[in-house]
């Protein structure tokens, strides 16, 4: 029988979302994903909505870093698509940013164009806390 998990406290859940967002920009998209999994699992909507977003839009950032650019795309619009609902600033982070550069990327794959050089990075509103 498998053991029970231990619930995800609030402190938990910011600590989790916060190692995320180091493993995310620090190019662990996979490992950041993981991290974020474990709240979406719990999350309430719309938190829920918007952790699966970024967790695809990580998701497909690994996708591109094994060449694998069918699931990228894919991984893309989906994640995209789940986030344009939500404010700029939603929890305190620039999320217009990142949809932004996904944008940017599925433009320029669109296209044919070079993708960029650099992966987006997932930053915090000045003055909030994780």
């Amino acid at each position: 029988m498998p053991l029970p998990l231990r619930p995800l406290t609030p402190g938990r859940q910011r600590a989790a979302f916060s190692c995320g967002m180091r493993l995310f920009n620090s190019r662990e998209f996979w490992h950041a994903h993981e991290s974020w999994e474990l709240i979406w699992l719990a999350a309430p909507e719309p938190d829920k909505t918007f952790l699966q977003g970024i967790i695809q839009i990580a998701a497909a950032f690994y996708h591109h870093q094994k060449k694998n650019y069918e699931g990228m795309r894919s991984l893309m619009r989906r994640g995209l698509a789940k986030i344009e609902v939500f404010a700029a600033d939603y929890h305190g982070l620039h999320l217009e940013e990142l949809r932004c550069a996904v944008r940017d990327w599925l433009a320029k794959d669109e296209i044919g164009e070079a993708l960029p050089r650099r992966y987006p990075k997932i930053r915090r509103c000045r003055g909030t806390r994780p």
